[in-house]
């Protein structure tokens, strides 16, 4: 194993100027929220703004997305309303160490006082959690500040974090469970995957000609996609806490593996570039430069991997290798989410982007659901999760 000395920048403050839209959780862009949206201010212009539970949950996930996309820690938006339905606090939760999302509403809806007004309701986007890690537990917060009601959308899938729901309930709390739980679901999916499988969420990437191939029978690849389809995809790579490829990639692409903006320059925010293979690599490959972390697993195993990658707070790995990686994934059914890139090219041969699965007849097939199609420039992308997937 080897690691360079770089540090690994976390970056959430930095990439926040890299602003592409508005989340609204009844778009079609909402099925894909990895991006850093724009927070709207419900209350901008006014002392106090009335809101439906409906409306306080939208504003709670639309928080959310003002935290951290990488790291180990959920993103987490919580809003508190008074007895009146009135916006009287809100947070969201900005990085591990710091106070989690219903703290800080908690602390803005008190102005100094020790209580929240009697009849408060929290709406928050995830289960308050129930342990003590870097910070206190959030359900004990909430019952100590004297919340009458607490609504929360996705349930909380930890061993050590879940239980605050029953917490706040014996202690004489009204709790509403599952409230808008599919639009937050969706939103959180990659740590609620990652906490639930104990593996980071996996997201398959790959670019190929529009009768799926991956290079021209000479092997040149660049480029089979177009600059739209490739920006993308490097977004996405600054996005994940890391990119896996193998060592024949390694070896043949040699790919620096970072993530880059139009111009050329680095995001601040770079994945952790992992090799998986038993095979030596030179020192000059591209890959073990400073431009980020570099992390060589020598196994074959990927169950072995992931569980390692995981152990080091690795939540969503982004992977990039060539075609006999992403078919293990695939026949592994170790594939959370699939971003691909068509491009209006015929190649023909034999140099696939994806290779055997091990679907013996039509009967076996693999079946994905179709999240999102769109073209970006003159190519098509497809964003697919296996049927069935949360």
């Amino acid at each position: 194993m080897k690691f360079q000395s770089r540090r690994l920048k976390s970056g959430w403050e930095k990439n926040l100027g890299l602003v592409v839209g508005v989340f609204n959780a009844n778009s079609a862009d909402s099925t894909f929220p990895f991006r850093y949206p724009e927070v709207l201010n419900t209350n901008k212009g006014r002392k106090m703004s009335k809101l439906s539970l409906d409306d306080a949950m939208t504003r709670a996930l639309e928080l959310a997305l003002k935290g951290p996309v990488t790291g180990v820690n959920p993103q987490v938006g919580a809003v508190i309303l008074n007895a009146d339905g009135e916006l009287i606090g809100e947070g969201y939760h900005k990085g591990s160490g710091t106070d989690h999302a219903e703290v800080v509403a908690i602390n803005a809806a008190l102005k100094g006082e020790t209580k929240l007004p009697h009849g408060s309701t929290a709406i928050v986007t995830l289960e308050p959690c129930n342990h003590t890690g870097k910070t206190g537990p959030c359900a004990k917060a909430l019952i100590e500040a004297g919340v009458s009601k607490v609504v929360f959308a996705s349930s909380d899938p930890g061993d050590q974090s879940s239980g605050g729901a029953e917490t706040l309930r014996d202690a004489g709390i009204e709790v509403i469970s599952g409230f808008h739980a599919d639009t937050a679901d969706q939103q959180s999916r990659v740590w609620l995957s990652a906490a639930k499988n104990k593996r980071p969420f996996v997201t398959l990437k790959w670019a190929s000609s529009v009768d799926g191939r991956a290079a021209a029978q000479d092997g040149s690849s660049k480029w089979i996609s177009g600059e739209s389809s490739r920006q993308d995809a490097h977004q996405r790579r600054s996005e994940a806490d890391a990119i896996l490829v193998g060592t024949g990639t390694a070896l043949i692409d040699d790919p620096e593996l970072t993530a880059r903006k139009l111009d050329g320059s680095l995001f601040e925010q770079q994945p952790l570039r992992v090799v998986l293979g038993e095979r030596d690599l030179p020192a000059e490959l591209r890959i073990f430069n400073d431009d980020a972390e570099t992390l060589i697993l020598k196994t074959q195993s990927i169950h072995g991997a992931l569980s390692e990658l995981y152990e080091k707070g690795i939540k969503h790995v982004f992977v990039e290798g060539g075609p006999t990686l992403a078919s293990r994934f695939v026949q592994m059914d170790l594939v959370d989410e699939f971003v691909i890139y068509l491009a209006p090219k015929l190649l023909g041969g034999d140099k696939l982007a994806i290779g055997s699965i091990d679907v013996p007849s039509i009967q076996d097939a693999k079946e994905l659901e179709f999240l999102e199609v769109k073209t970006l420039g003159s190519d098509i992308q497809i964003i697919a999760k296996p049927v069935g997937s949360v």
